[in-house]
């Protein structure tokens, strides 16, 4: 019964005063008037004690009784102002989020910062709201020190992911009282569309056309040399030669023929060129499967998906402005 009205009461707190927070930017700094303290079941079960030694204390008329009474309460009061200052004044911020794909879990990187000369221990941080698993992180913070620590969240959608909403608590030292406060961080983290089976992917859209320049990638009318072997190249190019030199023992590398000029394949992946029946999801996660394809296989690729048209080019640089553009195209689904 008492454990459901205290159940009851936390919800209704987080509804009426924290559900409607907004993001809060920059430094954010836990004052008193953001620190909750409530008695934990250890603490009433030590209060019921106290009340009982007081009572028996009492009717025997116990001197001594009286003195455990009261020295057990001094101990209760400052467990409690030391509970307490184990979060007040905590100044919290918010890192930095790697963009992540659909499915996988995107990192929120916290930074808890203590400019007082007291240590903080046992201070446990979690993501709280509908959906979000139960899964708490411990960190302690030096006195004028910082501590560092990274909450996962799974994505299920591409698009802008923001932090939920962040509960840190204790009970430290000795657990009769539970202190906690709210943090909602400025963060947020972008959710690439999740790529598409390689089973069921298609290969990618090439079409041979001559280039004036002769300079190709990948042509084939030049010999340019010799390089390591990559993934995705084709078989026929293999240096048998020089592949028969090497000792199998202390390099097993298998080396590969680079040819310049002539004939080379033009990469271009284009949502216009999708099937008009597809799913846009479904369109999005093979454009995201072909850009990390051709960015494996070390093809350029131009891309072009509604306002977003980039020429064809390499690199981390272009791969992140293409899957940004495929993130926030449309908005989230």
């Amino acid at each position: 019964m008492l454990t459901s009205l205290r159940k009851r009461f936390r919800d209704w707190l987080e509804r009426s005063l924290f559900q409607l927070r907004e993001a809060e930017p920059g430094e954010v700094v836990l004052t008193q008037r953001r620190v909750f303290i409530v008695p934990s079941r250890p603490g009433l079960a030590f209060a019921v004690v106290l009340v009982l030694l007081f009572l028996c204390s009492i009717n025997y008329n116990l001197s001594l009784g009286f003195g455990l009474t009261f020295l057990l309460a001094a101990c209760a009061v400052i467990d409690m102002h030391l509970t307490f200052r184990n979060l007040a004044y905590l100044h919290l911020t918010a890192g930095k989020v790697a963009a992540v794909f659909a499915g996988e879990d995107a990192l929120f990187e916290l930074h808890l910062t203590n400019r007082r000369k007291h240590a903080r221990y046992a201070i446990w941080l979690g993501f709280i709201g509908s959906g979000l698993p139960a899964i708490e992180r411990a960190m302690d913070v030096s006195a004028h020190g910082a501590s560092h620590l990274t909450l996962a969240m799974t994505t299920t959608h591409r698009g802008w992911q923001p932090a939920p909403r962040i509960r840190l608590r204790t009970r430290f030292p000795l657990g009769l009282l539970r202190a906690w406060s709210y943090w909602q961080p400025d963060s947020k983290a972008l959710v690439y569309p999740q790529p598409e089976a390689s089973i069921t992917s298609p290969p990618l859209p090439l079409a041979p056309i001559e280039r004036s320049d002769g300079n190709g990638v990948a042509g084939h009318q030049d010999f340019a040399g010799i390089r390591t072997y990559q993934s995705g190249d084709s078989l026929k190019h293999l240096a048998w030669r020089q592949i028969a030199r090497l000792d199998t023992e202390l390099d097993a590398k298998l080396i590969t023929k680079q040819f310049e000029g002539g004939a080379v394949s033009d990469l271009s992946i284009d949502f216009a060129a999708l099937p008009y029946d597809m799913p846009l999801e479904a369109k999005l996660s093979r454009m995201t499967r072909w850009i990390l394809e051709a960015e494996a296989r070390q093809l350029p690729y131009a891309f072009r998906l509604g306002d977003s048209v980039y020429g064809a080019a390499l690199g981390p640089a272009h791969q992140r402005a293409c899957l940004r553009a495929l993130a926030l195209y449309q908005g989230p689904p």
